[in-house]
C-alpha cells in the first residue's frame, strides 16, 4: 500500500505576529546554545577571560582609562586592516602585500605633505588612490589572469615593499602637520561639557547601547518569523545587559581619560558600513557564496571575476586608509613601516573565527578576534614579557584557533 504524505503544517511565522512572539519564544538552554554557535560564542568567552586574566596579573593597571585609550590608538591600523582580510578569506582568498601597502600610502603621503608642502588632506587622498589603484592591480591578476591569490600578493609584498624604498629614498620623513596628525593622535573632548569627565563620549556609548539592543531585537525577530532557533526572552535581556554594561564601562574610561578618538571614530563607522555590506547586500552574499562553494556560485548566475576584482579594490583601500592611520600615529614615514601587519591581520581573522576554507565568517567576530591579540600584546608588554616570547603565544593562540575552526567542522559532520 502506497503511504500518502501529509503536508507539513509548518509555516513561517505571519509578519505581523514576529514581534509580540520575540517575547514570549526561545530556549532557556544556555549549553544547547553555545554549542550551536560555537565558533562565535567561543571567541566571546575567550575575549571575557584573556582581558579578565590581563587585569588580575596587571593589578587592574590593563583596564585603566589610559591603558584602554592606548589600545584603542595603538591597535586601530589592525583592526582596519582585519575588516578587508575577512572579506577576502570568506570569499577563499587572501593578501599578504597589506604591510607593504600600508607603507607605500603612508610614503606617498608623507612625499606630499612634508616634502613637497601640500596640504594634508591631498596627502590622506593620495594615499587613497594609491591604496585602490594597488587593489586593482592584484584584483585584474586573480580575478582575470586566474592567478592564486597567494602568488599575487606575495609578489605584491615585494614590489610594493621595493616602491615604498623608491618613493621614500630609503630615508624616513617626519614630521607631519598637526592637522595630518590628529587623524590617529586627535580626540573629540568637551563637546557637551561634564565635569570631569567628556559628556559626548557617554552619550555614544549610550547611542552604540540602543542601537545593539534594536539592532538584536530585529534580528530575533526576523529569526523567528523564520522558525529559527532563539534564546529565551530573559536571556536575550540580560546578553544585552551584559554588552551594554561593557560598553559603558569602555566608554566611561574613555571619558576619563583624554576624550573619544577620532580613530576610533573612524573605526566604528567601518565596521558598520562592512557589517551590513557583508550581511544585507548582494555583493556581501555573493562573496560568502564564492567562498563556500564556488561552482555553485557560478552556475548560480554570480558573476566571480567581477566579485573577485573588487574585493580586491576593497583590501587596497582598506590597506591605505590604514596607512593613513599608521603614519598618522607615528608622526612620519620609514621605509620600514608595516612590517608583519599582514600576519597580525590573518590572525585576527582566523581567531575571529573565519574558516580556512572561507565561506565563514564576520566583520564584527574579526574585530573580537583582533580585540583578543591587541589585549594579550598589550598585556604582555604591561607585564614586561620580551618580544620574543610574546611572538610564541601569538603563534600558539592562532594554532589553537585554527584547530578549534577544524573541530568544528568536523563535530558538524559527525566524524572525529
Amino acid at each position: 500500500m502506497t503511504s500518502i504524505k501529509t503536508p507539513s503544517t509548518e509555516r513561517p511565522t505571519p509578519p505581523d505576529s514576529a514581534p509580540a512572539a520575540a517575547l514570549h519564544t526561545g530556549t532557556s538552554d544556555l549549553r544547547a546554545l553555545v554549542l550551536n554557535n560555537l565558533r562565535q560564542s567561543g571567541i566571546y568567552v575567550a575575549l571575557v577571560v584573556i582581558v579578565a586574566l590581563f587585569a588580575i596579573l596587571t593589578d587592574g593597571v590593563s583596564l585603566s582609562p589610559g591603558n584602554i585609550t592606548n589600545i584603542v590608538l595603538q591597535y586601530s591600523y589592525i583592526l582596519v586592516l582585519a575588516i578587508g582580510m575577512v572579506i577576502l578569506i570568506i570569499g577563499g582568498h587572501i593578501d599578504l602585500s597589506v604591510g607593504s601597502v600600508v607603507a607605500l600610502t603612508g610614503a606617498v603621503s608623507a612625499v606630499l605633505v612634508i616634502q613637497q608642502g601640500y596640504p594634508w588632506w591631498v596627502g590622506i587622498l593620495a594615499a587613497l588612490v594609491v591604496g585602490v589603484a594597488v587593489g586593482a592591480w592584484h584584483g585584474f591578476w586573480v580575478a582575470y589572469a586566474g592567478i592564486p591569490a597567494f602568488i599575487v600578493t606575495l609578489a605584491g609584498m615585494l614590489l610594493f615593499r621595493g616602491l615604498t624604498l623608491r618613493v621614500l629614498d630609503n630615508i624616513s620623513l617626519s614630521p607631519f602637520p598637526a592637522e595630518y596628525q590628529r587623524v590617529a593622535a586627535g580626540f573629540l573632548n568637551g563637546l557637551l561639557g561634564g565635569q570631569g569627565f567628556d559628556a559626548f563620549t557617554l552619550l555614544i556609548g549610550a547611542v552604540a547601547v540602543a542601537g545593539y539592543a534594536v539592532s538584536g531585537f530585529r534580528t530575533r525577530v526576523a529569526r523567528i518569523r523564520y522558525q529559527q532557533p532563539v534564546e529565551s526572552f530573559p536571556l536575550f535581556v540580560a546578553r544585552v545587559a551584559v554588552v551594554g554594561a561593557v560598553i559603558m564601562y569602555f566608554a566611561w574610561q574613555l571619558a576619563h581619560a583624554r576624550g573619544l578618538p577620532i580613530v576610533l571614530i573612524v573605526l566604528a563607522v567601518l565596521v558598520l558600513v562592512y557589517g551590513l555590506l557583508t550581511r544585507r547586500t548582494v555583493f556581501g552574499r555573493q562573496v560568502y557564496a564564492i567562498g563556500g562553494n564556488l561552482s555553485a556560485a557560478a552556475l548560480s548566475g554570480v558573476k566571480v571575476r567581477t566579485v573577485n576584482f573588487w574585493m580586491f579594490v576593497n583590501m587596497g583601500f582598506l590597506a591605505a586608509v590604514a596607512g593613513v592611520i599608521y603614519s598618522s600615529r607615528s608622526n612620519g614615514a620609514q621605509p620600514a613601516a608595516g612590517n608583519m601587519f599582514e600576519l597580525d591581520a590573518i590572525a585576527a581573522a582566523f581567531i575571529g573565527g573565519a574558516a580556512v576554507t572561507g565561506g565563514v565568517g564576520t566583520v564584527v567576530g574579526a574585530m573580537v578576534g583582533g580585540l583578543i591579540m591587541a589585549v594579550m600584546s598589550n598585556g604582555m608588554q604591561l607585564m614586561g614579557v620580551d618580544q620574543s616570547t610574546q611572538s610564541v603565544v601569538k603563534g600558539l593562540v592562532l594554532l589553537v584557533a585554527v584547530a578549534f575552526d577544524v573541530y568544528n567542522k568536523r563535530r558538524a559532520a559527525g566524524t572525529r
